[in-house]
């Protein structure tokens, strides 16, 4: 039963493992990740906690603000788009604003 358990927890693991590569692949701007100190799950986080809603898409990239690595996430909260960075480096805040006509 021990050997089971032990089985079931690193296949669980194993498959966590493919999922967080795989979201990391598919975030724009990966090739940034490794420059991070903040993971994109807790900047995911932490963007949901300062404007609730969906995530419609997410990007790590270098811009002027914060340390200038930051994280992008394009969120939809009661029908509106928003966008709201994180820093990479530290998870402050950067942004938390309504998107314009014109989004990035």
């Amino acid at each position: 039963m021990k050997d089971v358990r032990l089985m079931l927890g690193l296949l669980s693991v194993a498959a966590m493992s493919g999922t967080a590569a795989a979201a990391a692949t598919k975030l724009k701007g990966h090739q940034y990740a490794a420059q991070a100190k903040v993971s994109l799950a807790t900047a995911r986080q932490t963007a949901l906690k300062a404007r609730p809603g969906t995530i419609t898409d997410q990007e790590l990239e270098r811009e002027k603000g914060g340390s200038g690595l930051r994280y992008s996430f394009d969120i939809t909260s009661h029908g509106k788009p928003y966008e709201v960075g994180i820093d990479a480096r530290s998870g402050v805040i950067l942004e938390n604003v309504a998107e314009g006509k014109n989004p990035d």
